[in-house]
């Protein structure tokens, strides 16, 4: 044997012990993690699918396994398929709103600010501190028949006391309005994390060479922001179309979402093999969506390198 050969088979099997020490440790580190995901994640999934189907059933039973309410609910005929588009809609005008925006504040907390900018982030966080119930219900003391908004049309002779704005409250206008505003904060905050790492020194060299503020931003910043933007949208997106405590408080029948449907098959309807057809295709499509929007990141991330 050679000494080049030599030194390659004690360098693999050196490098083979090396595994195997580390092997335990790594095991350790991934154990809880692990054990969490399929408890809390695998597990339940294969609940709802075996509900689904009807392998499980919440009354006593002799159909047996049928994919009949899936047949159903991806026919076109179910009353659900035209629900989870309506959420869809919803669900990117909010997305929408909110990086419009919290993409300013973001931008102005990064860039602009200065030393204030955590100061200004810690009023931003603020608001977490309260109840998310609360500062929902809050919203139908501004915008309810009898609120605040509607107190002031009457009192400024805008509309007689028994014809206030109705579609204020309980209607897709409100369910948006509140979602927006309780998710902009959120996304404020990975803009703002994306827009302080950009390089300075690429910004400078911009304004060296001639460009103006406004060009400088749309050649040069924004597009370093985009992954920043992309994970704020996705961010609002996903969580959005399953939502249904909101349209519960203010949305009403107009308001009514994807995840309101879910609901009540679950807990009013006692429909569990339905309900679980909706939660698992939902699952299925932001699975989907997030498979998407990662390969979007990777290509994003392998064309600026």
């Amino acid at each position: 044997m050679s000494t080049g050969q030599a030194t390659a088979s004690s360098n693999g099997r050196e490098a083979r012990r090396r595994h195997l020490r580390t092997w335990p440790g790594t095991v350790g580190l991934l154990s809880p993690p692990l054990l969490w995901l399929i408890l809390f994640f695998l597990i339940p999934i294969v609940i709802v699918a075996a509900y689904s189907v009807g392998a499980l059933s919440l009354f006593p039973t002799t159909q047996g396994v049928s994919f009949f309410d899936w047949k159903h609910f991806l026919s076109g005929d179910s009353i659900y398929i035209g629900l989870f588009w309506k959420s869809v809609r919803m669900s990117l005008t909010v997305s929408v709103i909110v990086v419009l925006l919290a993409y300013p504040v973001g931008y102005f907390l990064a860039l602009v600010s200065g030393k204030r900018k955590y100061v200004l982030l810690l009023l931003i966080i603020v608001p977490f501190l309260t109840s998310y119930l609360l500062r929902v219900l809050a919203w139908k003391v501004i915008l309810g028949s009898e609120g605040i908004i509607n107190t002031a049309v009457v009192t400024l002779g805008l509309r007689d006391a028994d014809h206030p704005v109705q579609w204020l409250i309980y209607s897709q206008f409100t369910v948006i309005l509140v979602l927006a505003y309780v998710w902009v904060p959120f996304v404020a905050l990975p803009i703002f994390v994306t827009l302080e790492n950009l390089d300075r020194s690429i910004l400078e060299a911009a304004g060296d060479l001639g460009a103006s503020r406004w060009r400088t931003f749309w050649r040069v910043t924004f597009p370093m922001s985009l992954p920043g933007v992309g994970a704020a949208f996705v961010f609002v997106f996903i969580p959005t179309i399953g939502e249904f405590v909101t349209p519960s408080l203010v949305g009403g029948t107009s308001g009514f979402m994807y995840g309101n449907a879910i609901s009540d098959l679950f807990t009013q309807g006692l429909d569990w093999q339905t309900g679980s057809v909706l939660s698992l295709f939902l699952v299925v499509v932001v699975l989907v969506l997030m498979a998407i929007f990662g390969r979007f990141v990777q290509v994003r991330s392998a064309g600026a390198g």
